[in-house]
């Protein structure tokens, strides 16, 4: 492949709903450029993963690098499964414009609506392309009529299929008012079908007055001769769309390979050159303010993702200034070291193709980093520059993890965090209450993605379960209690004793001791022994074994021998105080609540409600929002461990939450006393 600069390389990222044949649009461009021989049903070169081949979707994303009519076009393949949106945020990263495909039977579903969402949101120039015209049933004007009620008019077709009964046999090219025919070679001159002309004028109007509206100038020529000329319709149309106000509109059916090259022409006509693209926010170290990027200058590129596989580590990266080749040593702004310079390398699926330089707007790879992680900025020494990171999405679902095998807990942990290094939304935390390894994931098939690949890569297997919900215990009364520790058995003996109160502790307090001893009755050097005691007893409640917080012990009154008290006696007595005076207190068990912030359609308001109401949620109030309405509540978490399952099924997958940790209060007695009685069988079960 020879040398491109940014005015003739196009980044172009491919979105949209699972199913509707993103994959398989990048194949096809690829075979019509002769970068692979033939295509195959269900194999695609960027679904290379084990994971994805055995499944049948993509996972991750991959590029796609290909050369037509002198220019580079970059494809970023994402995959359309929500579990996966961290791979979208990576390829929103990489990307200058979006391909967005839409199913010619679904019409724009869950995924269409994303994927314009997120388009609009950055500011990404977009193409539609309604694939799969050679399925039965194939409908693209009932199709073009639900994107019209959605997305509005401004969404516009430049293509109009033929079809000859169920059969996809070519289109019209509404600009030029031409027809084309597929030929099993290509694409040959055909007359424009009568049927269609009618069809075909309308839509000529629709996108001449479209094209007026971009720009002041052609509108007032619009006015005045009530036409544009077929150049004022290109021009206006490749203004609209790079300045995101136009999506237009194409047909193909890739398995077919049809519609495919002008699909190509039409990415290289509309969709701005990487020397036209929004670059990212940035800042300068050396001035501590923000800066516009510009292609010129020292080099400064954004680490997008991370791959590890059998022949070492990738850095896919995106040249946002200056060049990078074997003459610069890239400076990780995060970790503040230096990579050794090295030359990068294009990535076409899993193949990797040495070059010489990546120059800016270009996207490739650097292998075997040290030092640098995904989201990384890699500028010059000279010239520090730190870009804004990827807003990756957030894990919104836990599960616990452990090894399937006694012994290998250690090399779960280590196999995961590698997997981590690969995808950002992963997260790990060990609960310091429950003891549970957590694996945070956007959803169970996430979750168990990453515990395949995890076997695939380092060989070791992992199993997973409900996480273990952090219950505290409290006291809601006050009691007393003496607690003895008397032991003689030849020699020197043990002897302590107690005379404790517990009783609840200030609102915001977890413990409070306090020694109220006069008279040297429980001399002072045995206090600590007495408190550490407590400490240790309060580790496990005294309803079902949860930890006891929000607790006042004051030490008033005990007593001691000259030669047989010793701190263990006097720490076993105080456990003994505490367990008999705390089941008098009134205890409780309590539970975590959260606060939950659900942002969904309104149409789904009443069923996330009643939803929330089953799972003890209280209501706190509800936001219009982008997009519908936030829903702001506070639910029990133990009802809400599969919400992110539960919520995308509900809605569709149109919803989304966030979640954050409010307090405890206490659990329901009948529910309660279900809690406790599991936990004592667990606990026979055990001895």
């Amino acid at each position: 492949m020879k040398d491109y600069t940014a005015k003739d390389i196009r980044n172009i990222g491919v979105f949209g709903h699972g199913g509707e044949g993103k994959s398989t649009i990048t194949e096809a461009a690829l075979y019509t450029v002769g970068l692979v021989d033939r295509m195959v049903p269900g194999t695609a070169t960027t679904d290379f993963d084990p994971e994805e081949i055995n499944r049948k979707i993509s996972i991750n994303l991959a590029l796609a690098p290909l050369e037509w009519k002198n220019t580079k076009i970059n494809i970023i393949d994402a995959p359309g499964g929500f579990d996966f949106y961290g791979e979208v945020a990576a390829a929103f990263a990489l990307c200058d414009s979006a391909l967005i495909v839409v199913g010619a039977v679904s019409g724009p579903v869950v995924g269409t609506e994303k994927a314009m969402a997120l388009s609009r949101a950055q500011g990404k120039p977009r193409l539609m392309v309604i694939n799969q015209m050679d399925r039965e049933n194939a409908n693209f004007e009932k199709v073009m009529a639900a994107v019209n009620e959605k997305f509005g008019p401004s969404v516009v077709p430049i293509q109009l299929p033929i079809m000859e009964g169920s059969n996809f046999i070519g289109y019209v090219d509404i600009i030029n008012m031409t027809a084309k025919k597929f030929d099993g070679k290509g694409e040959k001159d055909m007359p424009l079908p009568a049927a269609l002309k009618d069809k075909a004028q309308a839509l000529y109007e629709q996108l001449t007055e479209a094209a007026a509206e971009t720009d002041e100038e052609l509108m007032e020529k619009f006015f005045e001769d009530g036409e544009l000329s077929r150049e004022d319709i290109l021009r206006g149309l490749s203004v609209g769309v790079q300045n995101g106000d136009t999506t237009l509109v194409v047909c193909t059916a890739a398995q077919a390979n049809l519609g495919i090259a002008a699909l190509l022409d039409n990415i290289v006509h509309y969709l701005p050159a990487a020397v036209d693209a929004k670059l990212p926010v940035a800042y300068s170290l050396k001035t501590d303010a923000v800066i516009e990027l510009t292609r010129d200058g020292k080099l400064v590129a954004i680490v997008a993702k991370t791959v590890n596989d059998q022949f070492g580590k990738f850095s896919i990266v995106k040249v946002l200034r200056g060049t990078l080749d074997l003459n610069v040593a890239p400076y990780n702004i995060n970790s503040e070291k230096s990579e050794k310079p090295s030359s990068p390398y294009l990535l076409r699926g899993k193949k990797s193709i040495g070059i010489d330089k990546l120059c800016a707007g270009d996207i490739g790879a650097l292998a075997k980093l040290q030092f640098t992680n995904t989201n990384d900025t890699l500028c010059d020494a000279a010239d520090p520059v730190r870009v804004v990171p990827i807003a990756f999405p957030q894990a919104c679902i836990n599960m616990a993890v452990s090894s399937k095998k006694q012994g290998e807990e250690d090399k779960v942990i280590a196999g995961l965090q590698r997997l981590r290094e690969e995808d950002p939304t992963i997260r790990i935390e060990k609960n310091a209450e429950t003891g549970d390894v957590l694996i945070g994931g956007l959803g169970e098939k996430h979750i168990d993605v990453v515990c395949s690949k995890l076997k695939n890569k380092s060989n070791v297997e992992a199993q997973l379960s409900d996480p273990s919900i952090p219950y505290r215990e409290t006291i809601r009364g006050t009691a007393e209690a003496e607690g003895k520790h008397k032991k003689r058995s030849g020699g020197s003996g043990q002897f302590g004793v107690v005379q404790m109160r517990f009783e609840p502790a200030p609102e915001g307090t977890d413990y409070e001791f306090v020694n109220a001893i006069v008279g040297g009755v429980v001399p002072k050097e045995y206090v600590p022994a007495v408190e550490k005691g407590l400490k240790e007893a309060m580790l496990r409640g005294v309803l079902a074994g949860y930890p006891m917080v929000g607790l006042k012990a004051t030490l008033y009154d005990g007593k001691y021998h000259p030669v047989d008290s010793k701190e263990v006696a006097f720490k076993s007595a105080a456990r003994l105080s505490y367990k008999a005076a705390c089941v008098k207190a009134n205890p409780a068990l309590i539970e975590p609540i959260y606060l939950y912030k659900i942002t969904v359609p309104s149409d789904y308001v009443g069923d996330v409600i009643g939803d929330l109401n089953r799972r003890r949620g209280r209501m706190l109030g509800m936001n219009p929002v982008d997009g519908g309405t936030e829903v702001a509540a506070e639910a029990p978490l133990s009802e809400m461990l599969k919400y992110a399952t539960d919520l995308l099924s509900m809605t569709q997958a149109r919803g989304s939450f966030s979640s954050e940790f409010v307090r405890y209060e206490d659990v329901p007695g009948n529910i309660a006393q279900k809690i406790i009685e599991q936990a004592k069988r667990e606990e026979e079960d055990e001895e």
